[in-house]
This record gives structure tokens, sequence and C-alpha cells, in this order.
């Protein structure tokens, strides 16, 4: 039935779902705890987000019956779904992602549309590059919204006088830019097809490796005892649960499962990487703009500048022309085969 949706329909369900989960994560990552007289860390929020989602994608991977499609063995007469090598490696990528997107919405003094600029600037360069490594394609409005997108993003970063960010917010970068170009490497060379199940399959096999792999990344931090890190990891992993609190992460993991499924369909279209990724990578920033707004207006948080606006602007200007532009060039193809 999703499959019937099409691509820019998905785009905004994607856009609708990212919405909420920037705000749960950003409001607690922002407002005092009473028990601890301050914010949460995103160290504090992860575990339990994420292994809420983990529970949750689990039970849509068994319930839709997308399981079925995935590569598996059978064990004692039950057929259990197995990665292959290329979407093991990807799942290994996409644990990269998991814990660093949200951990993005909770530095203290860089704000939603800045970081999200960065990383979305860093993978819309990468997405043209995999097109090429593969021999695909690359359309001029793919190239040109690729053009527009580094604009604002140079833009934005020249208004706020440079980089600027903690350590921990340039690995995240980092790790989430790597993540990221593991992910759609593999997706490239093995899921990029018309068939619907091979979306199926390729969600299945990727996430039964990359959910619980960043879980046990997470828990291996806590359990090293090392640094303030390991103690907001032990928080997030033990105390969180007995916690008004859990309501929220609860939010924050359910909205992030929905967000997994759209972009493993944006992303695995059959289209150039150069029109997917930024089409899913530009949703996602117009969400975090949106949701900067909307925490200013109704919770009095800062508000994005000027320049942010304006960036995300140009990426709505981007979006717009990687949705028009391939429809005209097949009307125009469909005319000129008419006899």
């Amino acid at each position: 039935m999703i499959r019937r949706i099409s691509l820019e329909g998905i785009v905004l369900l994607y856009f609708l779902s990212y919405l909420p989960n920037i705000i749960l994560t950003k409001l607690v990552t922002s407002k005092v705890h009473p028990g601890l007289g301050r914010p949460l860390t995103g160290l504090e929020t992860l575990p339990a987000s994420l292994i809420v989602s983990l529970v949750l994608t689990y039970a849509f991977i068994w319930l839709s019956g997308w399981h079925r499609d995935a590569n598996a063995v059978t064990v004692a007469g039950t057929r259990v779904p197995i990665p292959t090598g290329a979407t093991f490696l990807s799942g290994v990528g996409t644990a990269l992602v998991l814990f660093t997107v949200p951990l993005s919405f909770t530095f203290q003094g860089v704000s939603i549309p800045f970081i999200q600029l960065l990383m979305r600037g860093d993978i819309l360069i990468i997405a043209p590059l995999v097109d090429l490594m593969f021999g695909r394609r690359v359309s001029w409005w793919s190239w040109a919204a690729l053009v527009m997108i580094a604009v604002a993003l140079a833009f934005v970063v020249q208004q706020r006088g440079g980089f600027g960010m903690p350590p921990l917010a340039i690995l995240t970068v980092i790790l989430y830019t790597v993540g990221y170009f593991i992910r759609l490497a593999v997706m490239t060379r093995v899921a990029k097809s018309r068939e619907s199940a091979s979306i199926r399959k390729y969600f299945v096999e990727e996430k039964m490796i990359a959910l619980p792999l960043s879980v046990v990344a997470l828990g291996a931090v806590s359990a090293s005892g090392l640094g303030a890190q390991a103690g907001e990891l032990g928080w997030g992993f033990l105390a969180v649960w007995s916690d008004p609190v859990i309501w929220w992460l609860a939010g924050i993991g359910f909205t992030l499962t929905i967000i997994s499924i759209f972009a493993a369909i944006i992303l695995l279209d059959p289209r150039e990487n150069s029109y997917c990724v930024p089409m899913e990578r530009a949703s996602s920033l117009v969400a975090g703009i949106a949701a900067a707004y909307l925490l200013h207006w109704i919770w009095a948080l800062k508000t994005p500048t000027p320049a942010e606006t304006i960036g995300a602007a140009i990426l709505v200007a981007a979006i717009v022309l990687l949705s028009l532009a391939p429809r005209f060039a097949r009307k125009r193809q469909a005319l000129a085969e008419t006899p």
C-alpha cells in the first residue's frame, strides 16, 4: 500500500513524523528534570528511545509480514531472518546514524537548523559520488539541487562566523557521515530496484543488525565506567524506566520507528541517490526549522537565525526542483516520442 503513494507523498509523511521527534527530543534535553535539577543529556535519553524503537521495529517486521522477504535460515523448523554480508555492513552504518541523529539535537549552544545543515550537507556531497562510483547517471536537476543546498550550507556557516561546536558535536557529524556513506553504498549496490520486495528485504536485514548494535555499543560505553558519559548512559539504561520521563522517550522511540520506515522507502527508490538523498535530507532539515520555530513560539526556546531560515528556504526550492523537473522531463520525452 505504501508503494502506491508517490515519492513526494512519502517525503511529506517523513516530514510529519520527523517534526514531533525533534520537538520531543529538544524539550526533554532543554527543560529541567525535577529529579536531576538539570535537563537530561543526549546520552541519558538515547538508550531508552533506541530500545523502544528496537521493540517497535521488530514488532512491525513481524506483524507486517516483511520478514518473509528477508534472507533466512531454518532453525528447529522455524524460519529465522539473517542478514547477508552487505546488509550486515549497512546495519553497522545505520547504527552510527541511529544514535548520532538524536544526539545531534541535544548540544547546548548548537541550534537544530545549524547542525542539521552540516550533517545534511555532508551527505548531499556524498550522494553523487556514490552514484558515480556505481556508474549511475546523475541528472542535471540533481546537480542543480546539490549546488543550491551547498550554497545554503556555505551561507549559514559564513553568517554564523564558522563552525564553533563542542568536540562531541564534531565527532557526531563525522560518525553520521561515515555511517551514511556505508549505508548509501550498500543500498546502491544491492537494493535499489523497482521491486517492493527489495525494500522489505533490505529494511528487515539492516534493522535487525543496526538497532541491537547501537544499543550494545551504548551499553559497552556505560559498562566501561569511563568518564561522565558512562554515568549518563548508566542512568539512561537503568534509572530511566521508573522515571515519568520514560513516556517522553517512548514517544521519541515511536516516531523514530516511523521515520526509519519512510526513510528506507525514499532512499531505496530506484532513481539516483542524487535525487532521493536531497529529497530525504532536505525534508528532515525543513522539519528541523519548523520544529525550532514551534519550540520558540510555544516553549520560548531560541528562535532560528535569519540565515538559518534563508538556508531552509533554499532547501524548499531544491525540493520543488527535484519534484517538478523529472516530471517535465518525462512529459517532454513522451511528446518527442509521439509520432
